[in-house]
C-alpha cells in the first residue's frame, strides 16, 4: 500500500516537474517544441505502420526535427539577448541570478535537442524497418 502511494507521488512530481520546466523555459518556445515532438512521434508510428510513402515520411521527419532543433536555439538566443539587455540596464548582477538565468535559457535548446534526437531515432527505425 505504501509503495503504491509512493509511486503515485513520484509520478505526480515527475509530471509536475516537466510542466514546470515547460513554463520556466518560456511558453512561446517550449510548447511548440512539445507539439513538434508529439508530431515526430506520431509520424514515426505512422511510418512504421504504413508501407507506402515512406520516403515522404522520412523527409518530413528530417525537416521537422531540424526545425525543432533550431527553434530551441532561437529561443535561447532571444532569451540571452533579453537577459543581457536587463543586465546592461541594472549594471551589477549577482552570479546566482546570472546562473539561474542561464539555466532557464538553456531549457529550450535542451528540449529542442531531445526532440531532434527523437526524430532522428525515428528515421533510423524507419530505415532499418525498410531494409
Amino acid at each position: 500500500m505504501l509503495s503504491i502511494i509512493l509511486l503515485q507521488n513520484v509520478k505526480a512530481m515527475l509530471f509536475f516537474g516537466i510542466g514546470q520546466r515547460l513554463e520556466e523555459g518560456g511558453t512561446f518556445f517550449m510548447y511548440p517544441i512539445l507539439f513538434l515532438l508529439l508530431t515526430l512521434v506520431g509520424l514515426t508510428i505512422k511510418g512504421f505502420l504504413q508501407k507506402d510513402s515512406l520516403t515522404k515520411t522520412i523527409s518530413l521527419l528530417k525537416s521537422i526535427s531540424l526545425f525543432t532543433l533550431f527553434w530551441g536555439f532561437l529561443g535561447f538566443m532571444i532569451g540571452m539577448i533579453g537577459a543581457f539587455d536587463a543586465i546592461e540596464l541594472s549594471g551589477d548582477v549577482a552570479p546566482e541570478v546570472f546562473a539561474s538565468g542561464l539555466k532557464i535559457g538553456l531549457l529550450s535548446p535542451l528540449f529542442g535537442i531531445v526532440a531532434f534526437l527523437v526524430g532522428r531515432l525515428g528515421i533510423i527505425i524507419l530505415i532499418l524497418k525498410n531494409k
